[in-house]
């Protein structure tokens, strides 16, 4: 996974998905594209609890990471995922470093994975409206 810089690797038998896209993407992709993940095991850069969810809503029975959230982590035993990791923190923090994931946020009071891959689709386009350039106008 890190010599050839994916982010999200599925093995299962002989089958193999990988993926470079960043944070949760690859999940939704693949739960979007109709991916069986049943019966994968997965290797992430970071899990926290949103990735755990879609990865127990995928059917994956084992999960590591070198990074896991507590949350996650618990999460996935709940759903009887195996979870295996390098070590946990208490949650995934943004990329800027200054606070929680937006998708550990999006995710925090939810139980049920199926809810998961629509929240995080609407925090998804909320970041992306706010990274979008505003429209100026000027007073001439």
């Amino acid at each position: 996974m890190e010599q050839e810089g994916y982010s999200c690797v599925l093995c299962k038998g002989g089958a193999t998905h990988v993926s470079r896209k960043r944070g949760v993407s690859p999940l939704l992709g693949w739960l979007e594209d109709g991916l069986d993940m049943s019966g994968f095991s997965a290797a992430d850069k970071i899990v926290g609890k949103a990735a755990a969810m879609l990865f127990a809503l995928g059917g994956v029975k084992a999960v590591y990471a070198p990074v896991m959230s507590e949350k996650a982590a618990a999460l996935l035993e709940k759903q009887k995922v195996a979870a295996f990791y390098g070590q946990t923190v208490p949650a995934v923090i943004n990329r800027a470093g200054d606070g929680i994931c937006p998708m550990e946020q999006a995710v925090s009071g939810l139980e049920d994975p199926s809810k998961a891959p629509e929240v995080l689709r609407g925090a998804l386009a909320a970041l992306r409206a706010q990274a979008e350039p505003k429209n100026c106008k000027s007073d001439v």
